[in-house]
């Protein structure tokens, strides 16, 4: 009877601990998206390291859930519900609808929106840094797993880690900085781009 008392406050410990973990890295992430999702608009550097795709670097301008990013000879505009994606070295213009997974990979800062739903939230620290762990809920989501690195003055990430299946994409965030940017920055412009071949994949 006693070891059986002692296992059950045992269990409501460790259930109230991981509840307010869980808390606790949710505070953070509400902090870290405050600062991130500017109503203005931000922009960053930012390297990226996969199997998948390599490694590339470039930098990107985010405003909400919208962004628009340089890498190589790329260029992508996702405004919210269309990505177009622009490759220099076909001179072609894909248009998409992108899944999580393909928007994380361009822009790191997707878990701004995703860890209110669908993820079960953990955190550990680091240092200066928290690392905050998201577990998806659901075996079908795309993005399986992130860690993302946040400095704990200025709530800032600087790294994001994600997993798709068994594959572990790296993003490195640096030169962070807010500003006033406009909407069309976030869409393709034809005009900009007149000689392109513009192929809708939707």
């Amino acid at each position: 009877m006693k070891r059986t008392f002692l296992i059950t406050m045992l269990m409501i410990f460790t259930l109230c601990a991981s509840a307010q973990n869980a808390t606790k890295a949710k505070q953070i992430l509400d902090k870290t998206t405050a600062i991130i999702g500017n109503g203005g608009g931000a922009s960053a550097n930012f390297k990226i390291s996969s199997d998948k795709i390599g490694a590339a670097t470039g930098t990107i301008a985010i405003k909400g859930n919208k962004f628009h990013a340089r890498a190589g000879n790329a260029i992508v505009w996702f405004n919210g519900k269309t990505q177009w994606s622009y490759l220099k070295s076909t001179n072609e213009v894909n248009v998409t609808t992108p899944t999580e997974a393909q928007r994380m990979r361009m822009n790191p800062y997707t878990f701004i929106t995703m860890y209110r739903s669908g993820y079960t939230l953990g955190m550990t620290q680091k240092g200066a840094n928290y690392q905050v762990h998201m577990t998806a809920q659901n075996a079908q989501r795309s993005v399986q797993e992130v860690y993302l690195t946040i400095n704990k003055a200025t709530y800032k990430p600087s790294v994001i880690r994600m997993r798709e299946g068994q594959k572990w994409t790296t993003i490195t965030i640096t030169n962070f900085r807010t500003k006033a940017l406009p909407d069309n920055v976030f869409t393709f412009n034809a005009k900009d781009f007149p000689t392109a071949e513009v192929v809708d994949l939707r």
